[in-house]
């Protein structure tokens, strides 16, 4: 089930199109991880200056599902409400495709490691979000967002394996919002604000359609 929601004028979470009108790619399927430390902060990396994409900007660990990403290994599968709701929309993929590509990616960028020998524990990721990036924008992705405790989900004893983005650190929402943000980025932040206080929040569909903006929450 979606339910159709209206956006604020002022909320624009794409980035505006630039001087260039690409051609519309297929976007590439995509999954992200906001760890959350002490239910007040969270953490986030600067991209280089010679990224391609979003250079300078501060975001969440994550990338691009990989084909192997649903053989990984797991400790634990994804609760049966999150798979569902991974599946609304449309899919292409095993959901837990997505959740493995998040803690691969967290592991790839910050160095740290999501569960132990047996692999992380996917029944602790919260889905939060989706977000297609809209067909005027060079590079597209068909991201989706978890969210998950850091306590619960990090592995005390591995080794930090490197990092990728710079500057990774902990902030606090106030501070992350006062960052230079990608415009989905700074929506996603608001959503884990409102989780964090309480609020009873179904995950976030955001796509473009018919020429604007459109969120949808998603529930079974």
């Amino acid at each position: 089930m979606k339910t159709d929601l209206p956006l604020n004028p002022d909320e624009k979470p794409f980035d505006a199109p630039g001087a260039d009108k690409p051609k519309a790619t297929k976007p590439k399927d995509a999954a992200t991880l906001i760890l959350v430390r002490g239910g007040r902060e969270v953490m986030m990396g600067q991209r280089a200056k010679g990224h391609v994409f979003m250079p300078n900007k501060w975001v969440f660990p994550g990338g691009a599902v990989d084909p192997g990403d649903s053989r990984l290994p797991a400790a634990a599968e994804l609760k049966p409400d999150t798979e569902a709701l991974l599946r609304l929309g449309g899919v292409r993929r095993a959901p837990r495709a997505f959740a493995l590509a998040a803690a691969r990616e967290t592991l790839e960028e910050t160095g740290l490691t999501l569960g132990g020998p047996e692999g992380p524990e996917l029944d602790k990721l919260d889905y939060i979000c989706r977000a297609i990036t809209p067909p005027y924008r060079p590079r597209r992705f068909d991201a989706r967002f978890f969210l998950a405790d850091s306590e619960a989900v990090l592995c005390d004893d591995c080794p930090i394996a490197g990092e990728e983005l710079l500057h990774t650190e902990w902030f606090s929402l106030d501070k992350a919002e006062a960052l230079d943000l990608p415009s989905i980025t700074r929506f996603v932040l608001k959503e884990v604000r409102a989780r964090l206080a309480g609020e009873a929040v179904q995950p976030a569909f955001l796509r473009w359609h018919r020429g604007g903006h459109r969120l949808e929450r998603l529930s079974l």
